[in-house]
Formats: structure tokens, C-alpha cells, sequence
């Protein structure tokens, strides 16, 4: 009877826990996933992915409580010169045609002062590992058409070479073609599954 009892109130209390978590769905219209590497030593290039989704766990108000799954297709990279995206899609950076997918999957949100820390696992090529993003949450809205949504602006530096992303290419003085730090950036807008309806 008491273990009867004890596994009644384990599911209501799981329930409980999950009850006022919103399934929320990333509006790729109005969100950017962007990134900067440093090229020769002495300027930046700039590109971003096109295509990307992602879900988020969250009620609308304690973002400690969310989760966040976010994949992204490689294959979409974008720096505005198709021969340098094909070289980025090639063996020697990305290999799309044997990983076409980066993801990240949450494992922990902390408050930072009046922002966030937002840690996961990283996958990019065949390796995962934790990245911390830090992460400003702008609020929460209802547009004209009744739909919730939320903003949020997302950024992080990661080593690209930590990925097996491995090109090496050396300048004269020993400076290298591609730097290996990624800066990447992303600015998020997410909508209530169930209030999806018409975007604009």
C-alpha cells in the first residue's frame, strides 16, 4: 500500500514538473545564426547558416527551468564567395557531405547579474562536447495575431580545432590563414507551439 502510495505521488510530482513547461518553436524568420573567424591575423570574415530549427521547454517565466535543442545544417553556411563556402563544406573544415548537422542540446541554465549562462553539449562533426553560452533574455510578447513569443541573443567562442575542424594553413611569419577561434552569435525569436499560427 505505502509503495503504491509512494509511486502515485512520484508521477504527480513529476507532472507537477512538467506541467507548466511550454513546448516554444523557433521562428527562423526573424532569428540569425552568425559566426566570426579571424582571417590572416588581420581582419574578420563573417558568414551564418540559413537553415536551422529548435525547440524550447519553458513557461514563460523561470528560464532556469527551460531547455533548449537547437541543430543547425551545415550545409546552409553562407559568407557571401561560394568558392570559400565550398572550401568550408569540404574535408578540410566541415566534411557536410559526412556531418550535415551542429547541435546543441542544454544541460544547465544559471542566472548571471541580470542575464543568463546557458551550458550543453555541442556536437559539430564527431565530436560533443559542453560550451557555455552567455545569453540575454528580452522578455516575452503577444503580437497582433494572439501568438507569445520571446527573444533572446545568444553568444559563445569555441576553438575550432577542439571539433576536429583541423585546416592549418600557415602565413610566412607563422600566422595562420584561418584563426582558430570561433566567435559565434546567435539572435533567437521562439513562439508558442500551440499559438503558432500566422507569422509575419
Amino acid at each position: 500500500m505505502l509503495k503504491k502510495l509512494f509511486t502515485s505521488a512520484l508521477v504527480l510530482v513529476i507532472m507537477a514538473s512538467t506541467a507548466f513547461a511550454t513546448e516554444w518553436k523557433v521562428d527562423k524568420t526573424h532569428s540569425s545564426v552568425s559566426f566570426k573567424v579571424r582571417h590572416m591575423v588581420i581582419s574578420n570574415v563573417k558568414g551564418d547558416f540559413s537553415d536551422f530549427s529548435g525547440t524550447v521547454q519553458f513557461d514563460g517565466k523561470d528560464l532556469t527551468k527551460a531547455t533548449v535543442e537547437f541543430s543547425i545544417d551545415a550545409t546552409t553556411i553562407n559568407t557571401d564567395n561560394k568558392g570559400r563556402d565550398d572550401h568550408l563544406k569540404s574535408d578540410e573544415f566541415f566534411e557536410t557531405t559526412k556531418y550535415p548537422t551542429i547541435t546543441f542540446k542544454s544541460t544547465k541554465i544559471v542566472a548571471d547579474g541580470d542575464d543568463y549562462k546557458i551550458t550543453g553539449d555541442f556536437t559539430m562533426k564527431d565530436v560533443s562536447k559542453s560550451v557555455t553560452f552567455d545569453l540575454e533574455y528580452s522578455g516575452t510578447v503577444v503580437d497582433p495575431w494572439g501568438n507569445t513569443r520571446a527573444g533572446f541573443a545568444a553568444k559563445t567562442k569555441i576553438n575550432r580545432q577542439d571539433f576536429n575542424v583541423n585546416f592549418s594553413g600557415t602565413l610566412d611569419n607563422g600566422g595562420l590563414v584561418v584563426g582558430n577561434e570561433v566567435k559565434i552569435e546567435l539572435d533567437i525569436e521562439i513562439v508558442k507551439a500551440k499559438e503558432s499560427g500566422e507569422k509575419k
